[in-house]
């Protein structure tokens, strides 16, 4: 059976034969028409790039907003910065595991999320990049950026605890892919999702307010400890 990545190149390479093929047979020598035919050939190209993952995946502050305007999959949302969400759902959503497309971002709070980058970029973590955000009402700025080198709020290594679940799951942890248990459970990161200042208006439920005073005196219990190791 043909992988995932050797379908999509598969059906890239036959869309970008079709779309020249037409494009050349229903256009003339006239200048204005082969300005036309060059559209189109740009075109074909920037839907084969994108499908086999050649496209540039740009990453930025804009790339980030609202958390709960993604695709919710159970308790983490998705996206894709090229556009080909229905890739991403569909390797987020294989009980067998699959190897997400260039483009695809995946995140489980607020201000923390992972990014995959160009085939080939960082073969080490699969090309996914993490991201440290940091969120308000006016929107992400990126505190943090990198391959192997960004740690969490609770000082934890980004890529360290996805590396558990390179096979099969492409880095993605979830409770049955040998990831290291993170100390905050899901009434957490569900109230993190729901008060996302990015989002205007809270959405909070019950239980929500006492998850975030938990959450917060977690972070400031952490960041004292770290403040008396360095300090000792």
């Amino acid at each position: 059976m043909k992988t995932y990545s050797k379908l999509k190149k598969t059906a890239a390479t036959a869309t970008l034969a079709t779309l020249v093929t037409i494009s050349s047979l229903s256009v003339s020598a006239q200048t204005d028409e082969k300005n036309d035919l060059d559209l189109v050939i740009d075109k074909a190209v920037s839907v084969f790039k994108s499908i086999t993952g050649t496209e540039d995946v740009i990453v930025d502050e804009n790339s980030f907003s609202c958390i709960r305007e993604m695709t919710p999959v159970r308790h983490f949302y998705v996206d894709n910065l090229l556009g080909d969400i229905e890739s991403t759902l569909e390797v987020a959503n294989n009980p067998e595991g699959a190897i997400y497309p260039p483009g695809s971002v995946v995140q489980l709070v607020p201000t923390e999320v992972m990014v995959k980058r160009e085939s080939g970029t960082f073969p080490a973590t699969g090309d996914w990049e993490f991201f440290e955000l940091e969120v308000d009402d006016k929107g992400t700025k990126i505190a943090k950026r990198g391959f192997v080198d960004v740690n969490n709020r609770f000082g934890g290594n980004c890529f360290s605890c996805h590396a558990p679940a390179r096979e099969k799951w492409d880095f993605i942890c979830e409770s049955n892919h040998g990831c290291e248990p993170i100390p905050i459970d899901h009434k957490m990161t569900g109230a993190l999702q729901r008060s996302d200042p990015r989002c205007g208006e809270e959405v909070l439920q019950d239980g929500d307010t006492m998850a975030l005073i938990k959450l917060k005196t977690m972070v400031v219990i952490g960041s004292a400890k770290k403040w008396l190791e360095d300090l000792f």
